[in-house]
């Protein structure tokens, strides 16, 4: 079922997940466990990403149909401009079709590991935008998520010029935008008002990550330029000297459970949990918000 037909009809708020499939393929029985748990909070979609680079593409279309056969859940797989051509989309879109997976994140994705700046495979695929078109002729049945980015991408000029590339990426055939990560909520609703006075009008859900540990955070924030607070980074820096990865963890589990209520509870649709494979955390944070 696509995606945007969930959100569209979903009466009273929800909770999607962000799964990051293992490299390994021994690691995927603990994955699954993973998958089981999270199952019991019946989230509305779950994303499957993969590294920077592509690395593990043929990992996520394995676990989308996985995820979808197996588990019943309604998967969204993540497609990246990478090392993209028309040859490799086609071959993984013809494969989520087979697996009867219609709803993708089309994104230009990360540079891969050890390369400063993206360099487009293929010219015809040089921003997310070009992705969106080429799949929205080619597979017009498909549902498209976009990224949207409340602080914007690190590469845009300005918060205005990136709402515009927002804009180009729903018109070109995006149906719901997810956003990046954030630890303001003033920043979600202030994107989202800014987004309706522009004429932008499909969903845009919240992108909400539990903290565990803080080398963990600081190698995100450096991948997607996002904000801490200074008063949340103070006491995250202090749990991790007096307490360590456990501290640090309670203390962004407990973050997330107040700003994900926060959100739902001033408009927004639902939220959508980067998990990092995290079952307990991500359980805890649905029990808070009574899910």
């Amino acid at each position: 079922m696509k995606i945007i037909d969930l959100i569209q009809g979903a009466e009273t708020p929800f909770v999607s997940f962000e799964f990051f499939p293992p490299k390994e393929r021994d690691a995927w029985p603990a994955f699954f466990r993973v998958v089981e748990k999270l199952r019991a909070a019946h989230p509305l979609f779950v994303s499957v990403t993969y590294g920077a680079g592509g690395g593990t593409q043929a990992n996520t279309l394995d676990i989308v149909s996985a995820l979808k056969r197996d588990y019943g859940l309604e998967p969204m797989a993540h497609l990246t401009c990478v090392k993209a051509d028309k040859a490799v989309i086609s071959e993984f879109m013809d494969g989520l079709v087979a697996a009867d997976v219609g709803n993708v994140l089309a994104l230009r994705g990360d540079p891969p590991q050890g390369d400063a700046e993206f360099v487009p495979a293929d010219e015809e695929f040089r921003h997310a935008s070009d992705l969106v078109a080429f799949l929205s002729r080619r597979w017009p049945e498909a549902c498209l998520g976009v990224a949207a980015y409340p602080e914007k991408h690190p590469r845009a000029a300005s918060l205005e010029e990136d709402m515009g590339y927002l804009k180009l990426k729903l018109a070109a055939g995006g149906d719901f935008a997810v956003s990046q990560l954030f630890f303001d909520n003033a920043l979600y609703f202030d994107f989202t008002a800014k987004a309706r006075r522009m004429g932008i009008e499909a969903p845009i859900l919240p992108g909400v990550l539990p903290v565990m540990s803080l080398p963990g955070l600081k190698r995100i924030l450096a991948l997607c330029g996002a904000s801490v607070p200074a008063e949340f980074m103070e006491a995250l820096e202090q749990a991790h000297e007096k307490g360590g990865a456990a501290a640090v963890s309670r203390l962004g589990v407990d973050f997330a459970k107040r700003q994900a209520k926060e959100l739902l509870e001033k408009g927004a649709p639902g939220v959508h949990l980067y998990s990092l494979n995290k079952a307990e955390a991500c359980l805890e944070i649905v029990d808070h918000l009574g899910l």
